[in-house]
């Protein structure tokens, strides 16, 4: 009697690379998710709010001093289309290089990379990034005011402009803190000089020249009059997009050397 070779089942089969590697992102990325205000999911909503909270502040501060959107749109879309590529910036940037501290414990089983928590923690920011987002655009609407661009192009390639420049930088710092741990604390004061900076409640291109061609070496900056030109193509902002890009690419380039040559030779 003969008996008939049977397919192996999912719990028989033996997982293959790629299996394996679904399997360390997705756990790595639960593990950002929770690690957040307080160890569980509900801390990392308490960061996609946080864009609001920001929002909410910056509006609070213009109206107790009198201040007036310089553009067509009203005081909420003005910082708005301020504050959230640079808030994008800055979180992803920031994240990425405690992520790879926080999971650099993790490596030391032969499933997980260090490359894998640059990853992991930079896919979870961007999915934040995106959420917050959509959740400013739904308090604007909520609050009577307008969020959709008037050229959506201009104003959507510029955010994402922002998560690409923080991806680059963050994989600089990455390689940076692997070998001087302390500039985590050190790189808070530079996001909070590249903030101040960036026009987030002022338009650059309204400041006197001198002021302005200085300004213009800050591609954070830049990218915030890339997103306000979606907005209020009147401004007269000049932005350099091949500089943009040059940073992005070029952080990016910088970034992956660095994690080759000196993040994976670290013990």
């Amino acid at each position: 009697m003969r008996v008939r070779n049977q397919e192996p089942s999912s719990a028989q089969r033996t997982p293959n690379f790629i299996d394996v590697y679904l399997g360390v992102m997705s756990a790595l990325m639960l593990r950002d998710m929770r690690s957040r205000f307080g160890g569980n999911y509900w801390g990392y909503l308490v960061q996609v709010l946080w864009p609001c909270v920001h929002l909410g502040i910056l509006v609070g501060i213009m109206h107790f001093r009198g201040l007036k959107s310089p553009m067509s749109s009203d005081d909420m879309v003005f910082v708005a289309s301020g504050a959230l590529p640079v808030l994008a910036f800055q979180y992803i940037s920031r994240e990425m290089m405690k992520g790879y501290i926080m999971h650099k414990p993790l490596t030391y089983f032969p499933q997980v990379k260090k490359f894998d928590t640059i990853v992991a923690r930079g896919a979870v920011e961007i999915v934040s990034s995106f959420m917050g987002l959509m959740l400013i655009f739904v308090v604007l609407i909520a609050f009577g005011s307008d969020p959709m661009p008037v050229d959506a192009f201009q104003a959507i390639t510029g955010f994402l402009a922002a998560i690409g420049l923080g991806i680059g930088v963050g994989v600089v710092n990455v390689g940076i803190c692997s070998v001087f741990p302390a500039y985590v604390i050190g790189y808070i004061l530079i996001t909070v000089l590249v903030y101040m900076s960036s026009g987030v409640y002022f338009l650059a291109c309204y400041m006197p020249e001198e002021i302005y061609d200085y300004m213009k070496w800050n591609p954070v900056g830049q990218i915030v009059e890339w997103v306000r030109l979606g907005y209020d193509p009147t401004i007269p902002a000049d932005v350099s997009y091949l500089y943009v890009f040059g940073w992005i690419f070029g952080s990016l380039t910088l970034g992956l050397l660095m994690e080759r040559y000196i993040v994976r030779a670290q013990q």
